[in-house]
């Protein structure tokens, strides 16, 4: 993706309304984006496709809906409360805060955030001297101290002391463990099994940055696949595979995609993998983490909650805690890889350029846009409302356009990243060409004229 930078994206994104800047009317506020009449569509055809890749086509995955607030209890035995923290450091001089193991990574030096306070406080000190601060460009910085990235809220804290402190949910997925037991108990699930969520997560990032890549609000689409344990290598792989086929299948191309391994495991993981996208401007990053989590999260509900959740084999009465197996991903990662691996700019001739969405045509915000050559005749526009009755009955997210001449609405359709559009000209209303469109595609820009009964079908091919 070296030809576009992420300024294109966002650019086009605000332009062409699939994201705004959260509060824009006050001056935004950082890491939170709306998502646009465009960027819905787009964002609700990602999750119906990777919904029906997890749920429907599989015979062993069932869906969940967890509430967003959850007792608070669920954070301590999760880890979060005592251990969800990025390392922080601050400039002494103009008190902005970095996140310290991102500035040694952009000077090639190996830290994350699972590393303690020391080791990453000691590869802190033997690279200070090529760390500057972002805003003023001193480089003096206090020491690097855990900052905990859980939202806190007041949710029935109606005195104010904060005895009972709640939080906006830092991952989606342990909805999904505390609601193992009531899914075996309520469905035909035997292990192994899986269980499939979209929900909201919320952090507080230290430093949001990079359009949709790290923000403080988003969603994540995870998969918990339960497995008898130490039988989890061949789902593992399988799992893998899958995931990174259904990137393939929406349209990302292969190129743009790496799997990267983790060497510093948390402690409770057997195996973890990211799938990588080389982003705009940012080069490879993580996409989707897909990871063998063994039987630590049930374990720590059941030590928390004093509820078993052990398994019980029907078969064959054996008890034991299942392992788990995680796929997790950011839908806003997702949504930016989507429209990244989409954005081109092409020449059209006469020194001219056109910058287009090829979206694989589910994914696409809009299907069909219908025009009328010309919107101050009556008999044109009267034509062109029956066409484009008849197609959103059948394809429902079809637009009706008549602003501006044909050549700016075929520019402005390809930026949404419509497949088709349909014109009606007065060759349509009369002699041996009536009753019949012009329908031209967006990829290869070829027009093609037709009789407006064969249209339904050519374009749900």
């Amino acid at each position: 993706m070296s030809e576009v930078k992420l300024e294109d994206i966002v650019s086009l994104c605000k332009r062409r309304g699939f994201i705004y800047p959260g509060s824009d009317i006050y001056g935004g506020e950082a890491g939170l984006y709306d998502f646009g009449p465009y960027g819905v569509e787009l964002l609700n055809n990602l999750k119906r496709s990777w919904w029906r890749a997890n749920v429907y086509d599989k015979d062993n995955y069932v869906g969940l809906d967890s509430a967003m607030f959850k007792h608070p209890k669920v954070w301590e035995a999760s880890g979060h409360v005592g251990g969800f923290n990025d390392p922080l450091a601050e400039c002494k001089n103009c008190h902005h805060r970095i996140r310290v193991d991102k500035e040694l990574g952009a000077i090639s030096v190996t830290a994350d955030e699972k590393m303690s306070e020391e080791e990453i406080n000691r590869l802190f000190d033997e690279n200070r001297a090529h760390i500057k601060c972002p805003v003023c460009g001193h480089k003096d910085f206090t020491d690097v101290k855990g900052f905990n990235l859980l939202v806190k809220s007041n949710l029935g804290d109606f005195t104010g002391t904060g005895e009972r402190p709640v939080y906006l949910p830092g991952e989606a997925c342990q909805g999904i463990y505390l609601n193992f037991k009531n899914v075996v108990d309520t469905t035909p699930s035997k292990i192994p099994f899986g269980i499939a969520q979209i929900g909201k997560a919320f952090r507080n990032e230290i430093s949001p940055r990079n359009f949709l890549f790290r923000t403080r609000e988003f969603e994540q689409a995870d998969t918990q696949y339960f497995v008898k344990p130490h039988e989890n290598k061949e789902a593992y792989d399988r799992i893998k595979q899958d995931r990174w086929n259904w990137y393939l299948s929406i349209g990302i191309q292969e190129k743009n995609l790496r799997w990267h391994q983790h060497e510093n495991l948390v402690f409770y993981a057997s195996d973890a993998w990211d799938i990588e996208y080389d982003y705009p401007t940012l080069g490879f990053d993580e996409l989707e983490g897909i990871h063998d989590r063994t039987d630590y999260d049930l374990s720590q509900h059941m030590k928390f909650s004093g509820v078993d959740l052990q398994y019980q084999d029907p078969a064959t009465n054996e008890k034991y805690i299942p392992w788990i197996l995680e796929t997790s991903v950011g839908l806003g990662r997702m949504f930016l890889a989507v429209i990244s691996d989409a954005y081109y700019v092409e020449n059209i001739g006469e020194g001219q350029t056109r910058t287009v969405l090829k979206l694989k045509p589910e994914l696409a915000p809009v299907k069909v846009a219908v025009s009328p050559l010309l919107k101050n005749k009556p008999e044109l526009v009267a034509k062109a409302r029956e066409v484009y009755d008849m197609l959103k009955k059948e394809f429902g997210a079809v637009m009706w356009d008549d602003n501006g001449n044909i050549g700016k609405r075929y520019r402005r359709q390809d930026e949404i990243g419509t497949p088709y559009c349909v014109v009606i000209d007065f060759d349509s209303l009369e002699g041996e060409t009536k009753d019949t469109v012009t329908v031209r595609n967006r990829d290869t820009t070829e027009q093609v004229r037709m009789p407006v009964a064969e249209l339904t079908d050519y374009i749900a091919k």
